[in-house]
Parts: structure tokens; C-alpha cells; sequence
């Protein structure tokens, strides 16, 4: 066997291994939320068993899942919104005014841990009777979101022509005008990883929403807890409220990955 064709070999058999540890416990999610409890626990019926639609029904129906959905997505959405409102002029100033610094201390929030806040969070937001409410959700996630969009688009504005901008203020355009008319339509692609970075964050975090949010706003991961009891566990339910929670992430994820990957490398390179 020549030694290009045994290293092919050889990254088949990696690449399978890899997808296969990555996709079967989707998949045995997935089964799962089709399943009784009992058939769950049983080891003969992992592959052959009779389909039920009874967890969605628990899921969808009974537990008020659709009213999580709503809360995720309105929290994910205003979140991604403002934090793009502030971060994208924030980040082309940064870039282009080389406040390297200021971007430091910006930058420094994706380092500390965010269950190191949720204390003194909590502490203040319940004194401002803002505890359980949406815009404290929507706050809080905009810690995380906000940092990581100054991120993304220092590094895509870094990698826009200054040209452009420079020949643009000859014509008479002032700075803003130059950044609205064309620096902005030119980072579309990083504003738009950006946002769909943002959004994933928000869509998925459990930790801030466990502690800030109420019952009214309860968001999907943390609804997703009530399946767990002090004596048992909802397997079925369990498995079936995170399908409807990772599934439109999945599809999303899918469908977008190559303007996300475009969007992180068109700011690789300058000029």
C-alpha cells in the first residue's frame, strides 16, 4: 500500500469516527423522544421499537412549551438586536481609531466567568424590581453577546480597504456618512455572523435564565429542567423538549455555515 493511499485510509476511518461520536447521541436523542419511559430503560428495543408521539404531546401541549419558544425567541432576538445596534459602530470605531485598549477592556468580558455575576446581579436587579422580567434576560445576555460582536467585526472592519472611506470623505462625505454608506453595506457578511453567533448564545444559555428570569418568562432551556424531579426523570419528555430546543439551532447551523465561515475569514487578511 503506497503511503498516500494508507493516510486516506487512515483519515476515513478518523473522519467516521469522529462524525459517528458526534451524531449518535443525536440520534439516540432523537429515538428517545419517540419512546415510553419503559421502552427507554429497555437495552432490546434501542434499535425496533413502537413510535409514540405521546412526549410531544406532553411537550407541546401540556407543559406550555410553545409559550417557552415565544420567550426564547423574543429574548434572542432583542438581545442579537441591541447588541448589534451598539456593537457594530463600536467596533468600527475601535478599528478604525486604533483604540486597542478600549477594545481590551471590552474584550475582557468573554474571560470572566459569568456565574461569578450572577450574584451581584441578582442582588441589584431585585432591589430594581427588575428580577423575572424579560429586559434583565435580555440585558444579561447582551453580556456575552455584546463582546463577542465587538470581536467579530474589529477583525472583518480591520480587513476593509481604508481606500474607500478615504475617497468617500474627498467626495464630501463626513465619517458617519462614509461608515453608513459604504463601510456598513460592505460588513453585511460580519454582521451577519455575527447576529447568528449572538443569537445561537442566547437561544441556548440555561445559567442566566435559571437564576434572572420568572415563570411568565421562563425561556426553553431552563423549561427544559421541570423534567427533572427529586425522584425521577421524564426521559421521554426529557429527550423530546431538547429536540424541539436543539433542531431549529441544527438547521439554522446548517443552512448558514458557510456565510458564517465566510464572515470569520473575510476579516483574515487586510487589503
Amino acid at each position: 500500500m503506497k503511503p498516500r493511499t494508507g493516510f486516506k485510509v487512515f483519515r476515513t476511518i478518523a473522519l467516521t469516527v469522529v462524525v459517528l461520536s458526534l451524531v449518535a447521541p443525536l440520534i439516540w436523542m432523537v429515538a428517545a423522544s419517540f419512546k415510553t419511559n419503559v421502552d427507554i430503560y429497555d437495552s432490546a428495543k434501542a434499535l425496533v421499537f413502537t413510535p409514540t408521539l405521546d412526549n410531544y404531546g406532553t411537550v407541546l401541549q401540556q407543559a406550555n412549551y410553545v409559550q417557552f419558544i415565544v420567550n426564547s425567541l423574543w429574548v434572542a432576538f432583542a438581545a442579537t438586536a441591541l447588541s448589534l445596534l451598539l456593537g457594530v459602530p463600536a467596533a468600527y470605531s475601535m478599528s478604525r481609531f486604533n483604540m486597542r485598549k478600549s477594545a481590551l477592556v471590552v474584550l475582557m468580558a468573554r474571560v470572566i466567568p459569568g456565574v461569578s455575576l450572577l450574584v451581584p446581579w441578582y442582588y441589584v436587579f431585585s432591589n430594581l424590581r427588575m428580577v423575572g422580567g424579560f429586559s434583565v434576560l435580555i440585558l444579561s445576555h447582551m453580556f456575552v453577546s455584546l463582546p463577542l460582536i465587538v470581536y467579530i467585526m474589529m477583525g472583518f472592519f480591520d480587513g476593509l480597504p481604508e481606500e474607500l472611506e478615504e475617497a468617500a470623505l474627498v467626495d464630501g462625505l463626513t465619517h458617519i456618512g462614509a461608515f453608513r454608506r459604504i463601510t456598513l453595506p460592505l460588513s453585511v457578511p460580519g454582521i451577519a455572523t455575527a447576529g447568528i453567533l449572538s443569537f445561537i448564545f442566547s437561544w441556548n444559555n440555561f445559567m442566566f435564565a435559571l437564576v434572572l428570569s420568572g415563570a411568565d418568562t421562563k425561556t426553553l432551556p431552563v423549561a427544559i429542567f421541570d423534567f427533572v424531579g427529586y425522584a425521577s426523570i421524564d426521559w421521554g419528555g426529557l429527550m423530546a423538549a431538547t429536540t424541539v430546543v436543539t433542531l431549529p439551532i441544527m438547521v439554522i447551523a446548517l443552512f448558514v455555515q458557510r456565510y458564517i465561515v465566510s464572515g470569520l475569514t473575510a476579516g483574515a487578511t487586510k487589503g
